[in-house]
């Protein structure tokens, strides 16, 4: 059963994450604001983790997505390395200034199911081109919110970074494109509205794995 509680209060500073006195440093979600203003805690899963080098939804949708290159590493990563301000190392929008505030998406893997239900279609989550794919909470109530996630490790000692939660703050709405209708299923474009997930930043360095993890907010945020 999943569990929401409220947590102890942790120091908070004052430091800022993202500027160039924090690239090559790790910027922990400490130096951005102690967790005690993210006092709801939510159990969750990281279920998919997509990390692409390069854009593959150009041009016209008809003409289809770009293939992948034979030297292009798996997009589907166990693990990924995220770092404050800039987004996930490897992806094609890390440090892009055209996608501040829009670094890194989250999607609930729950809405693109419902997604599936309302066209009658099977939904490859992949297939969205989001980052962060969870089950367990309603991610689109992240939408200008800040929040954290935490992926829990069995047998982690702490001595890395894993097992230190990752700091976000949510913007706005990922919202479809045409392309979902054809690389997805005919009618996911429209069914999508209100369930393609939330443009973040990164605000703290970390690493999240796939695996259960924790999610913490300011507000209580339904279960998926």
């Amino acid at each position: 059963m999943r569990r929401r509680r409220r947590l102890a209060g942790i120091g908070r500073s004052s430091a800022r994450p993202g500027g160039p006195a924090s690239v090559g440093r790790v910027t922990s979600a400490d130096d951005v604001a102690g967790l005690d203003d993210l006092p709801f805690r939510t159990e969750v899963e990281v279920a998919l983790l997509l990390v692409s080098p390069r854009h593959r939804y150009e041009g016209r949708p008809a003409d289809g997505a770009l293939p992948v290159a034979a030297d292009d590493p798996d997009e589907s990563r166990d693990r990924i390395e995220l770092r404050a301000g800039l987004g996930i190392v490897g992806d094609r929008y890390f440090a892009a200034r055209a996608h501040v505030h829009a670094s890194v998406t989250v999607i609930g893997l729950e809405g693109l199911e419902a997604v599936g239900t309302a066209i009658g279609a099977t939904v490859d989550p992949a297939a969205t081109r989001r980052n962060v794919f969870l089950r367990g909470a309603d991610v689109e109530a992240l939408r200008g919110e800040p929040f954290s996630l935490e992926s829990l490790l069995p047998g982690g000692d702490g001595g890395d970074a894993l097992g230190r939660a990752v700091r976000f703050r949510g913007y706005r709405a990922a919202n479809p494109c045409a392309w979902m209708d054809h690389e997805v299923a005919p009618g996911a474009f429209r069914a999508m509205r209100g369930r393609g997930g939330v443009r973040c930043d990164p605000e703290s360095d970390g690493v999240l794995t796939l695996g259960p993890a924790v999610l913490r907010t300011a507000r209580p945020v339904a279960l998926g």
